[in-house]
């Protein structure tokens, strides 16, 4: 692929993750994967997806700070770090096809589970040690993939809490991993220049398309928009399953 068409399809990605970022407030790393996947290795992409999710979902985060509840987010944030090198190991072994269609089932599974919304019994009283097992799983997810924030928003759906507590909660714990992800991945040099590069590269389309998501967001009709996105979302998952499908089959 020659750079330029590479480079572009790098910027539109960007913009394109941030944009429904903005505009859902989630799904940053599931969209920039979709197209990612195809001109990335699977590394590149969790290292860029960690970088470029600190910067989206930890202004969320400074804007939530007085919401916060400590106590409920230790046993995620702990989990999340003992998860993270996990899932990093795993990300360096899993081969590049299986990486891409694991991606795909994350996509279809969140958009179904997402637009489908079923009722499920509230684990009001799941505990800490429950909610640091789901912690766990979200730091291996999370290294493996880059998606930190996927499992933290079920599983504070499952809990049960209301709408702006569970916000209190899955983005900070997001944030959390995807900052642990960033430690393990420099410490094993993973960051290198090229992703250093493309990260400086793609700033400037990630800026713009969180200012135009945000900017669309009060303008939109939510729901629909959202059933649109999610949509989308479970659209780019099948794309990236079916060359696998095809191969099997």
């Amino acid at each position: 692929m020659a750079d330029t068409s590479f480079l572009a399809l790098f910027v539109i990605a960007t913009f394109l993750g941030a944009f429904v970022a903005g505009v859902a407030g989630f799904a940053f790393g599931l969209v920039a994967a979709a197209i990612w996947l195809h001109i990335l290795t699977p590394l590149q992409v969790a290292t860029l997806i960690v970088c470029y999710g600190l910067i989206v979902q930890g202004y969320a985060v400074w804007k939530l700070r007085r919401a916060l509840d400590g106590r409920r987010l230790l046993p995620l944030v702990i989990g999340g770090q003992l998860g993270v090198p996990l899932g990093i190991e795993l990300l360096r072994w899993l081969p590049a096809a299986d990486m891409r269609a694991a991606i795909g089932v994350v996509l279809i599974a969140f958009s179904l589970y997402s637009l489908l919304r079923p009722k499920l019994m509230p684990m009001a009283d799941a505990g800490p040690l429950a909610d640091g097992a789901a912690g766990v799983a979200s730091g291996i997810v999370g290294g493996a993939t880059g998606l930190a924030g996927i499992l933290p928003t079920i599983w504070a759906s499952v809990r049960g809490w209301p709408r702006d507590e569970q916000r209190a909660v899955f983005q900070p714990v997001g944030v959390a991993i995807f900052a642990g992800c960033l430690v393990w991945l420099g410490g094993t040099g993973s960051f290198d220049r090229a992703s250093l590069l493309l990260f400086l590269a793609g700033l400037p389309a990630l800026f713009a398309g969180s200012w135009l998501g945000l900017r669309l967001y009060g303008r939109l009709d939510e729901a629909g928009f959202r059933k649109i996105v999610l949509g989308l979302l479970l659209l780019a998952g099948v794309a990236l399953v079916a060359p696998l499908m095809r191969l099997t089959y």
